[in-house]
């Protein structure tokens, strides 16, 4: 049985983690490592020949980093799936790539069933995000909003498309609630929360849950109360 595999492209300035992520995700039988670039501007040029289903970026790279290089990849090539992977976890690293359009973020440290799970993950078009990184995205997107750096006005309209269910979900969400923990304070299950929370992501044309927690966040909701 043929099953197309994923094609993956590597963009790291140095050498040595380049070629050993080559040869660790080649041994998944999934998997095609289709290009090795050392810097964003390489990247870019590979990408031009054959687009990849998805991008392991390294944040610090020379000529144009990886925050830069996402917003350019995710502008031509949207498809394109954009996975962070870096040893820096900054706030505004982490606000930037998700910003730009990453579909994941992950620290250098993480296993290589994890790395190769996060790229399967993304190539099916869902989230991979280092549990702490999320954390880390609400808590500064928190002091954004308290330092009075707010989103534009028309961001909040998405709230008025939200039912009763979808807007709690959404406001728990922006607190870094998990879906079970959701379920517990809302007393409804965790199907409905599935399900609510999908359908808040299609209304808001949302990518993923933490996408949705930047904008419960940036809109106010997430600082709201659950309403009964």
């Amino acid at each position: 049985m043929n099953t197309k595999k994923i094609k993956v492209m590597i963009a790291d300035d140095q050498e040595l983690i380049r070629e050993s992520l080559s040869i660790v995700l080649g041994t998944n039988a999934d998997m095609a490592v289709t290009g090795l670039a050392g810097n964003g501007r390489e990247l870019l040029e590979l990408i031009k020949k054959n687009p990849p289903d998805v991008v392991l970026m390294d944040v610090r790279m020379p000529e144009l980093d990886g925050v830069e290089a996402t917003r350019a990849v995710k502008a031509q090539w949207p498809q394109v799936r954009i996975i962070i992977l870096t040893t820096f976890d900054d706030d505004e690293y982490v606000f930037n790539a998700l910003k730009y359009g990453a579909s994941g973020y992950l620290l250098k440290g993480v296993s290589v069933p994890e790395l190769s799970n996060a790229i399967r993950t993304v190539a099916q078009g869902g989230a991979m995000i280092n549990p702490g990184i999320v954390a880390k995205v609400v808590k500064f997107f928190n002091q954004m909003a308290q330092s009075s750096l707010a989103t534009d006005p028309e961001d909040t309209k998405g709230i008025e498309v939200l039912n009763r269910t979808e807007r709690n979900i959404a406001l728990l969400v922006g607190r870094g609630l998990s879906n079970k923990e959701i379920s517990g304070r809302l007393s409804l299950s965790d199907g409905t929360i599935r399900n609510g929370l999908s359908s808040a992501l299609a209304k808001l044309g949302l990518r993923d849950r933490t996408q949705l927690a930047i904008w419960a966040v940036q809109t106010g909701l997430a600082n709201g109360e659950v309403t009964p």
